[in-house]
């Protein structure tokens, strides 16, 4: 290592800038997750951990919302299906004013 360096022709801020889209951000993650997300990294030979850690962020968005309209699809099927086919009555439209008698 040299005595002096020379730092005249030197840039303040970060030597590469971010991709475009991504931002940067301090998060606290659980050590055995974050060690878990480099040992994949490192058992594929390389790469990147945070780059793994958004995919599987990613994944888990894309999942979910896909899973929660699965969900309530499930849902207004099994109780469409209670109060239509099982029991033998049909679902029919109700009106929001009150029952008119026939004697009027």
């Amino acid at each position: 290592m040299k005595k002096e360096y020379d730092f005249r022709q030197g840039k303040r801020g970060a030597v590469l800038k971010a991709p475009p889209r991504k931002i940067r951000i301090t998060i606290r993650i659980d050590e055995d997750i974050l060690q878990a997300f480099r040992a994949q990294v490192h058992a594929a030979g390389g790469g990147s951990y945070q780059t793994l850690i958004n995919r599987a962020l990613r994944e888990h968005v894309e999942s979910s919302q896909e899973s929660l309209k699965e969900t309530l699809r499930s849902v207004v099927r099994e109780e469409l299906a209670k109060y239509g086919k099982n029991e033998g009555t049909s679902l029919t439209k109700r009106s929001s004013g009150p029952a008119k008698s026939a004697g009027c």
